[in-house]
């Protein structure tokens, strides 16, 4: 096998790798934990105090085991997502956070957690986008969201949201369900114990995959982002023996208190788990860059063999 032939596969090889891998990509988000240090109603930013960062490491067999390490930043700053968090949030609130194309800069997500010991918690608001959230909301609730998209209003991958199709569930069971415009709400308080949710559709995106004008094979590109303002009051009574390990929240489990969001098109509704938010460009395409490394360095070997 001559020399520049073994090099034409190689580099034929790499070209599909990177096609694939391509169309896959997403613009990174970093979920984070911390206390909340500032809040600027000035610059329209919230600073996080001593952040750890959420990861997932996935053994070859079992479920993936989720939790956060201490970043070797001692702050991070980010652009809140809606002017609600400006007043939501004060110092010294424990915090779980995500920010889209890096740690920090712009929060898409900012969630208010319930809970004094360090590694148990509870969702009690929500600011953003509630999908980029791991820990499980308050109260056994669970919420399923589903964007609309207005096909006329679309950029490559994403359009403007018409509404979002919101679903309440409690302990796993669909207690409510509304459609909501842009600037709609909701409030929800039929359990009689005395808790309640209320969330509003602020403004949203929708993958414009659905839509009959976007050419095949656009598939790549930035994800959906939408902002939601969820307010969750517990049960009269509720206390820390409610609690649970928020660590293990990911979609390794199906406790029905997590948030779950999906962003095509509505359809029916049942219990769900989250979709995992992500501290690489994106977690479904890993296993396949991997596989394509280690492929490429079989192919290598095999050339020089040969």
């Amino acid at each position: 096998m001559t020399r520049s032939f073994s090099l034409s596969i190689v580099i034929v090889f790499l070209l599909l790798c990177l096609m694939i891998t391509t169309a896959g990509a997403v613009v990174q988000e970093v979920t984070v934990k911390g206390s909340v240090a500032t809040v600027s109603e000035a610059k329209n930013t919230l600073t996080i105090n001593n952040p750890a960062q959420y990861g997932c490491v996935y053994p070859a067999s079992g479920q993936a085991i989720c939790s956060y390490t201490p970043m070797s930043v001692s702050a991070l700053t980010g652009t809140v997502p809606n002017e609600t968090a400006l007043t939501l949030f004060k110092p010294g609130d424990t915090i779980v956070a995500t920010s889209i194309g890096g740690p920090g800069d712009t929060w898409i997500a900012l969630a208010k957690l319930y809970g004094s010991r360090p590694n148990e918690a509870y969702v009690t608001d929500i600011v953003g986008d509630p999908g980029t959230i791991p820990t499980p909301l308050i109260g056994n609730y669970t919420l399923s969201l589903a964007t609309t998209p207005d096909c006329s209003q679309c950029s490559g991958t994403t359009c403007t949201a018409t509404a979002s199709s919101v679903t309440l569930l409690s302990t796993g069971m669909n207690v409510f369900a509304k459609p909501l415009a842009p600037g709609q709400s909701f409030f929800f308080n039929a359990r009689n114990d005395g808790s309640s949710v209320a969330v509003a559709f602020v403004k949203g995106q929708a993958p414009s995959d659905t839509c009959p004008q976007v050419q095949a094979g656009t598939v790549g590109g930035v994800q959906p982002v939408s902002v939601y303002i969820v307010n969750v009051v517990p049960p009269i009574g509720y206390s820390q023996v409610n609690l649970r390990t928020a660590t293990t929240t990911r979609p390794d489990e199906a406790l029905p208190t997590t948030v779950a969001v999906s962003t095509s098109a509505p359809t029916a509704v049942s219990p769900s788990l989250p979709i995992p938010a992500t501290t690489t460009t994106k977690a479904a395409s890993f296993p396949f860059v991997a596989g394509c490394a280690f492929a490429l360095a079989g192919l290598v070997v095999f050339l020089r063999k040969h």
